[in-house]
């Protein structure tokens, strides 16, 4: 059962100068928290969802895998998704040091159902879940950041200030922590640590005129290796394609008063295959840049909250796994938070399952993301065997089929075994490679990194 409190309208709570009243306050209506919101709303929760900006607004992360489609499905939004988003069969790696391009396509994957996934402007994806959460019966407020966060032992009192500067109030029985990058509660408790295994910076924009594949290829998206990291190519429904870099921090360094559009620009012409398919191109978006962006949070959930999507955890985008990862731990947190609203005596046992569930997916894909610039992962990319299934396991792996019942896991660590393996047949590349790493992760100054034009 819910609360049995009365519910406070929002007209009635500000006419009074008092506190709303809600079972569930979400912070944030990324995918995280839009996906929790409607989940929860669904299940007769009172869900308040508070979002810092207006829909819609830009987002990077335009790129989805195939296992997020059966999320769309339950969440009763596959047919908008389709309406907004190009099919991606594939994802295509292209190294400096192969003369060969190397095509993953879903369909080849262990399970056949999923052959392909969508790229999105994440303006139009976003909104669509928002605006899905209010269907469901949520409560969501546009403009409103949250500022103060105060707990206690029958759940937490919200501060959250308007666009207008107005102050509101909520009483909610559980927070839900989907701020994204902002990671409010991380930031607030200094459990928010920077992720000493890897670390990463992206500048990027928007192009028009890029050239595309034909058929069934056009969407597909491409990582291109370069010199100081890796870029991403993907195309959208309306013709226009997201282009970015994510490099070493170092590398943020040597913009050296060059405007960002002139440093994307600049570094784009040091990767030759990227600058071919883009040589009639013209940028039509600002070009923005992130810093030191590969973090995580020592727990994911405490008295009366739980952290979601990258206000837990972000590690890089090479996988195109952020999205999805978001909404498979909104799944498991809206089944948590359910629990303990109705059951408290099984709160404990079911925020353990939810930690399991959301350590599994960022567990499960660094090893391959702390080892991708390495040349013994290009060669194994680049090169694919099948033997013992591997190679179907690995596109399950891309796929996001991780938390179902494929039986990928012997094939993925018989991959990891024939990497160990080579990397010691080649071992001085391997150990020049590995004092490379340990210098490229060196966190530099993020005002470096993301000052203006």
């Amino acid at each position: 059962m819910t609360s049995e409190r009365p519910v406070d309208t929002p007209a009635a709570a500000g006419a009074a100068g008092e506190a709303h009243v809600c079972d569930v306050l979400v912070i944030g209506g990324g995918p995280a928290g839009a996906t929790a919101a409607a989940l929860l709303a669904e299940r007769g929760h009172r869900v308040t969802v508070l979002e810092k900006a207006r829909h819609p607004r830009f987002h990077i992360g335009e790129s989805l895998l195939p296992a997020n489609l059966p999320l769309f499905e339950k969440l009763g939004v596959a047919e908008e998704m389709r309406a907004i988003g190009i099919e991606k069969h594939a994802a295509e790696f292209v190294s400096p040091d192969h003369e060969n391009k190397q095509r993953f396509h879903f369909a080849q994957a262990w399970d056949k159902s999923m052959p392909y996934a969508y790229q999105v402007r994440r303006s139009e994806f976003d909104e669509v879940l928002f605006r899905n959460a209010a269907r469901k019966g949520a409560e969501t407020v546009e403009g409103c950041r949250v500022r103060e966060v105060d707990f206690h032992d029958q759940g937490a009192r919200v501060t959250a200030e308007h666009d207008d500067g107005r102050r509101e109030h909520w009483d909610a029985r559980f927070v839900i922590d989907a701020s994204g990058r902002d990671t409010f509660i991380a930031n607030r408790q200094r459990s928010k640590q920077r992720n000493p295994r890897h670390n990463s910076s992206a500048l990027y924009a928007h192009f028009e005129g890029a050239e595309r594949y034909c058929g069934t290829d056009e969407g597909n998206i491409t990582i291109y290796w370069f010199e100081h990291g890796w870029f991403w190519f993907i195309p959208l429904a309306d013709g226009a394609t997201s282009v970015g870099a994510v490099t070493w921090p170092y590398y943020m360094k040597m913009r050296k008063g060059r405007s960002k559009e002139q440093f994307l620009l600049d570094t784009i012409a040091m990767c030759a295959p990227l600058a071919e398919r883009l040589k009639d191109a013209w940028m039509v978006s600002p070009a923005e840049a992130t810093g030191n962006f590969s973090y995580t949070t020592d727990h994911t959930y405490g008295k009366n909250y739980i952290l979601l999507g990258d206000a837990f955890a972000f590690i890089d985008p090479v996988f195109s796994s952020g999205v999805m990862l978001a909404m498979q731990g909104a799944f498991y947190g809206a089944d948590a938070v359910d629990t303990a609203l109705r059951e408290p005596a099984r709160t404990e046992a079911a925020m353990k399952r939810f930690d399991r569930g959301m350590r599994h997916g960022p567990r499960e894909f660094s090893w391959f993301i702390y080892r991708m610039t390495s040349p013994t992962m290009r060669d194994l990319f680049m090169g694919p065997r099948n033997y013992l299934r591997m190679r179907e396991a690995l596109l399950s792996l891309l796929a996001g089929d991780i938390y179902g019942k494929t039986p990928i896991w012997f094939s993925l660590k018989a991959f990891k075994a024939v990497y160990y393996l080579s990397a010691i047949r080649n071992w001085r590349r391997t150990y020049f490679a590995w004092q490379a790493r340990r210098r490229n992760i060196q966190p530099v100054d993020d005002g470096e990194i993301t000052a203006g034009a």
